[in-house]
Parts: structure tokens; sequence; C-alpha cells
């Protein structure tokens, strides 16, 4: 991509100052499913991280890991599959296929780090596309978790075959999800928006057992 292309590229702020804010992907999930709290029998717990920034970045491994350490501080995941974290755990950089990640941080942070990208890529063959306003994340902790994600997808769960650190595409109750385990104790899903309602009631449902609990 020539500096003159690059330079051409419009790029949109998708937190703009608005008199109507923006509602989580849930919000009318909780309003007509409910929003059951979470007490000390509740073994599963279910966190939404709304409004978070997503950017797909594609390109050349040894390109796209330098830009992202240089405007970051950390780089690519190592091994297909992986995922990498920031010192804070609040920035995250997801393995998606060869020549494509995953990157996630604090609502409101997109915008500029697509700028900065850019500015560090310069002429480089890549593409970063902002999809923050079509995806949500999920969390999912608690001591029968495990067993709610072998309700809901054909993926081999046991921590032999998806150790922390791990994140696969794969389907979650007939939706695609990304499937993330950032650590021992929480595990993630990062779905389109079209599929929030139905995920949550699903989960709500595989988790009712559980005494499942939802966060705000």
């Amino acid at each position: 991509m020539s500096n003159s292309v690059a330079q051409n590229v419009r790029t949109f702020e998708t937190h703009p100052d608005a008199a109507v804010p923006a509602e989580s992907p849930l919000a009318w999930s909780y309003h007509h499913s409910g929003r059951p709290s979470v007490s000390a029998k509740s073994r599963v717990v279910l966190r939404e991280r709304a409004m978070l920034g997503h950017l797909i970045l594609r390109g050349g491994a040894i390109v796209l890991d330098e830009a992202v350490r240089r405007v970051l501080g950390f780089g690519l995941p190592g091994r297909p599959n992986g995922l990498t974290r920031g010192e804070s755990g609040e920035r995250s950089i997801q393995w998606l296929s060869p020549d494509e990640w995953l990157v996630i941080v604090p609502g409101g942070e997109e915008f500029t780090l697509e700028g900065k990208l850019r500015e560090a890529l310069g002429e480089a063959h890549y593409a970063i596309v902002d999809a923050s306003g079509g995806q949500t994340l999920i969390e999912l902790e608690g001591e029968m978790t495990r067993e709610l994600l072998m309700k809901s997808t054909p993926y081999d769960v046991h921590p032999d075959a998806f150790p922390v650190g791990k994140g696969v595409t794969t389907v979650f109750a007939k939706a695609t999800v990304i499937l993330r385990r950032p650590d021992e104790q929480r595990w993630e899903l990062v779905l389109r928006r079209s599929f929030a309602d139905y995920l949550y009631r699903w989960i709500l449902d595989a988790g009712a057992e559980y005494a499942i609990g939802v966060e705000a």
C-alpha cells in the first residue's frame, strides 16, 4: 500500500459524542429475559464487557508484530490459536487465521489505536477493520463453567486440550463465536452483536441448574 493510498483511507470514530447514548448489545435481553442476581449458590457468573474496541488486523506477521509492539507494547501470539495480553490485562490480541488477528482494547481507544497502527505500518500491505460496533464480549466464570461449555460447544474444553492462553473460532449453541481462556478462572465468548440475545438466553437456560448469576 503506497503512502498516497494509506493517506486516503477513511477512518471513523465508533464512539462519537451523541445525544442518545449507545446501548449494550444485551440491554434488550436484560429487560425481556431477566438478569438473575449473583448469589452464594451461583456456580457460574456471566458478565458482559460491552463497548470494547475490536480491531481486525490482516497482513504479514512480521511487519504487523513490529507495529503492534511499537504501539501497544506487546506482540502478536507466537502460535496458532494463541492469545496474548498486555500487562494490565485490558488489551489482548487473538490469533484468528494465518494472516488475521483480533485486537481488543478498552472502549474509546480503538480509533486512536487504528491511526497509530496505520502510521507505524507505513507502506506495508495490510488491512485494519474496526468491528467494535458489531461485536461484544461475554465472560463466564465459576466452578461449573466448563460443564456449561460442554453443553454448548462441540470443541474439547478439557484443560489438556484447552489451556490458558488459547482461543478458537468454534460453534456455540449453533452460533459462531471466538471461545477464549484468558486465565484459570475465566472463559470469554467474542460474538456478533446479532447473536447476543440468542446466546444470552441459551446461557441462562444452560446455567439454570448452576444458579447462574449476571453481574452488572
